[in-house]
């Protein structure tokens, strides 16, 4: 990276931090990473994905889906913890 890219990151940082746009963009970025993460065979059955409050609510049109990975959250929270890169997730509701 060269100097003005950092300064750039930097300004954006800023921008983000003083106009409150953090929280949409995260929730936007979780959004993203749920299908990143669960790929086509969990996106197909993914009919609703919002964070609220470091809970991420995703709405599935499978039961058994659902079911199957609800014995797997632990696990879905660290991955999609890990792609944002920070702690944006503390639990999951599956629905």
């Amino acid at each position: 990276m060269n100097e003005d890219e950092i300064k750039i990151g930097v300004l954006l940082s800023k921008f983000l931090k003083n106009n409150n746009l953090e929280k949409g963009l995260e929730k936007v970025d979780a959004k993203d990473a749920w299908y990143k993460i669960m790929k086509n065979g969990v996106s197909n059955y993914t009919t609703d994905v919002h964070l609220k409050n470091k809970t991420l609510y995703v709405s599935l049109s499978s039961s058994t889906l659902r079911e199957e990975l609800s014995y797997g959250k632990e696990k879905i929270i660290n991955l999609l913890n890990e792609a944002l890169e920070k702690d944006a997730i503390k639990k999951i509701v599956l629905r």
